[in-house]
């Protein structure tokens, strides 16, 4: 398998504090890989570890299936916090002067710009820019010397909800011309709209990988029953539901799965003299879903 980002036990420690502790992970190929904590779950450090803006305390991490550093490097674009913009600039002019400090070919910035949607923001300099406008730029960036990974810390952190939905948007444009993207964020809902896979840190640890397939297993509408004989209704409902669709607790059967009729599944049950104690549904959401591994 290819993955473009692999770190093995990557850990930062400050003053005997592991900020980072033991991370060990993978971002596959065409992945939006989104890197979910709270704030000061350790998500920044451990991008300014993989950036080398910061020094590595254990641990080890490679590009690329293990290319070379002087060669991964320059296939990676980045976004740390707020990008630094020359704000009496226009974009145009941002991004030439950052093609130049790069040696990068200045011929992509209008394609760059175009992608981004500051293509028709002429001479407008960046500090009359939205923040939604700077957050494009600091993409636009980024994407100087045609990067094939993009890192990118809190990239829609502050934004409202027609910037959050512009990047959102940039981000899928970018993965469907073959970038791969490695997102952190705490605003799990917007995460949940595009990300491929994930990653849960919490206090420095990485408590969970999951693919967005695996996280719509554990979440969506669940119908909890509780009655006077579990087992007895767990093999009655295996008759209208699929196995992974059913689990059994100690006093109740769970159904991860939408019921169309309520009533005839009531009788059923009350027909093979079950009584039935108690039916409740919930929606359980990837944004619940992170949140307790989190505080776990």
């Amino acid at each position: 398998m290819s993955y473009i980002l692999e770190t093995k036990e990557l850990t930062k420690e400050y003053s005997h504090t592991k900020v980072v502790d033991n991370v060990s992970l993978t971002v596959k190929q065409g992945d939006i890989y989104g890197f979910v904590g709270k704030n000061g779950a350790g998500k920044t450090t451990f991008i300014r570890m993989l950036l080398g803006l910061t020094s590595v305390t254990s641990g080890s991490f490679s590009f690329f299936d293990g290319e070379s550093a002087e060669n991964a490097r320059k296939r990676v674009g980045s976004l740390v916090e707020s990008p630094a913009l020359y704000k009496n600039m226009s974009a145009k002019d941002n991004l030439n002067l950052y093609c130049t400090m790069l040696g990068a070919d200045k011929k992509s910035i209008d394609g760059i710009l175009e992608t981004v949607g500051l293509a028709n923001t002429g001479k407008k300099k960046a500090v009359n820019f939205s923040l939604g406008m700077k957050q494009r730029l600091g993409i636009a960036m980024a994407l100087v010397g045609n990067p094939d990974f993009l890192i990118l810390d809190e990239p829609i952190n502050g934004l409202d909800p027609k910037g959050i939905v512009e990047i959102r948007s940039l981000l899928l444009t970018l993965q469907s011309q073959g970038k791969t993207i490695f997102i952190s964020s705490h605003i799990l809902g917007e995460l949940e709209k595009i990300a491929t896979n994930y990653g849960i840190i919490s206090s420095g640890k990485l408590i969970e990988q999951i693919s967005c397939e695996e996280l719509a297993q554990k979440c969506g509408i669940r119908t909890v029953i509780k009655t006077s004989d579990p087992q007895k209704t767990l093999e009655i409902l295996k008759g209208s539901f699929k196995e992974d669709e059913l689990s059994m607790g100690s006093r109740s059967i769970i159904i991860k799965a939408e019921i169309s009729d309520i009533g005839e599944l009531t009788h059923k049950l009350f027909n093979a003299g079950i009584t039935i104690k108690g039916i409740s549904t919930d929606e359980s959401s990837a944004e619940d879903y992170f949140i307790k591994r989190m505080e776990e």
